[in-house]
């Protein structure tokens, strides 16, 4: 619909250039009324799916509406003036309408209209926010002592009272708290309480507790890309300094994240917390209160399942993770002759390991040459380990990006496959999975692979 949409403001444009009349008078006065005809025609198309008043016709609604008023402005200047209006002005006029419209609309074009997934559970599910600071570490992208702050996002029954596990989720690399909003909503419609955080600077942007956007860093965002192009251009005792330094940071977030939601849950201090106004406080009090801290579960997706992963290692009182298609870099302790050294140890928490297709196809390529890959050492010797793949997937396909945006997931890693069949069968096992070690129901199986 948005490219109806922009077709139509288009012809508007042209259909105004070619009855456009000569007279800087009379030109203004109609300038005027076809920006007044652009934006009733946004605003009936609102009635069809996909144009609305979100974020993607956000920039066009205020340019239509700049344009009535300099457009109205400069029709009253031009009141009394009988000259004409040149061909060349006209035709520049056009274009430059038009690029102007183009441009509004590139949200529009880059994102769908994404509602999320049907859900399965009985619950509705609401939604809240609190920033943790963790005082115990200074934030290291900033170089005025503050304090690390984490941003946690909330999902979880609406109108529940019982207690119920709570599930922490790690984003990838340069990703953002919503990259698996279906996961989180299917988890809390069945009777979770879901919290997505964002690791400041390694997301793609965030907000802290003044209200300040903060965005990836950029020195992070060249060293992932030259990592995950390196091939064999970067040692591996190189690699490991690299990961080394993003897990701790990893680690040390979600850990905070962890102690502070237990301690919450099961005192009610939240000291520790930032919140926007008392009325999100006491939500978040509220949402802690569910919360049955011997039950807890972590899932990530890329770099936040490898942080997942280890994390669950660390931990006694974590009881099941998910790591989504995350190579599980946590569990390199060291590098021996060029090759990495991988913790042997029985990984004693269930796991299950989804990834897409290339990822199981270089799995099966490093045990073939000899590789000691960290997904495949752990998998084996995990005491409850389960591994699957999705056949024709790439790696954003284990996120909801696909459906938000096609063209940004085309450029990360996307594969060729129905992307809402691909995210519900991910979100169907991660809940079977938590549903068996968190609440006890059934025995956990998975297929060697799905789609």
């Amino acid at each position: 619909m948005a490219l109806i949409l922009f077709v139509i403001l288009a012809v508007i444009e042209i259909g105004f250039l070619v009855v456009s009349p000569s007279t800087k008078k009379e030109w203004s006065f109609k300038r005027f009324l076809a920006d007044v005809l652009q934006t009733v025609v946004f605003f009936i198309m609102m009635i069809f799916p996909g144009i609305d008043m979100s974020f993607r016709f956000t920039s066009l609604f205020i340019l239509l509406i700049l344009r009535i008023i300099v457009a109205g402005i400069v029709s009253l200047i031009n009141r009394k003036n009988g000259s004409d209006k040149k061909a060349f002005a006209k035709i520049l006029s056009l274009i430059l309408s038009i690029v102007l419209i183009l441009g509004a609309m590139v949200p529009a074009f880059l994102f769908n209209d994404y509602q999320g997934r049907p859900l399965t559970g009985p619950y509705a599910v609401s939604e809240s926010e609190a920033i943790i600071l963790d005082e115990d570490r200074i934030e290291e992208f900033e170089n005025d002592g503050s304090c690390r702050e984490i941003p946690v996002h909330f999902y979880y029954p609406e109108g529940c009272s019982e207690k119920m596990p709570l599930i922490v989720f790690s984003h990838g690399a340069f990703g953002y708290y919503q990259s698996n909003t279906s996961t989180y909503m299917e988890l809390a419609s069945n009777g979770y309480v879901v919290a997505s955080l964002d690791h400041p600077y390694h997301a793609f942007f965030t907000k802290d507790s003044s209200g300040k956007t903060v965005t990836v860093d950029p020195e992070f965002i060249q060293t992932a890309l030259t990592v995950g192009s390196s091939d064999d251009t970067m040692s591996e005792d190189e690699l490991y300094k690299i990961t080394s330094v993003w897990m701790k940071l990893r680690e040390d977030d979600i850990n905070c994240v962890i102690d502070s939601l237990v301690k919450g849950a099961d005192t009610s201090d939240v000291s520790g917390f930032w919140f926007s106004d008392e009325q999100t406080k006491n939500t978040v009090v509220s949402v802690l209160a569910l919360i049955d801290s011997s039950k807890i579960g972590l899932i990530g997706h890329s770099l936040g399942g490898a942080s997942s992963v280890s994390v669950g290692r660390m931990r006694d009182d974590i009881s099941a993770v998910v790591d989504l298609d995350g190579t599980m870099l946590g569990e390199q302790t060291g590098v021996s002759d060029n090759m990495p050294v991988i913790n042997e140890e029985p990984y004693t928490t269930p796991l299950l390991n989804i990834d897409n297709e290339e990822h199981h196809n270089s799995r099966i390529e490093a045990r073939q040459k000899g590789y000691a890959y960290s997904n495949n050492v752990i998998l084996d010797n995990a005491e409850e380990g389960f591994s699957t793949y999705l056949k024709g997937a790439e790696h954003m396909d284990l996120t909801d990006l696909p459906l938000f945006s096609p063209f940004l997931a085309g450029m990360l890693g996307s594969g060729n496959i129905d992307h809402g069949e691909c995210i519900d069968q991910v979100n169907s096992l991660v809940l079977q999975f938590f549903n068996c070690y968190l609440k006890g129901e059934g025995t956990f199986t998975v297929s060697e692979s799905y789609l």
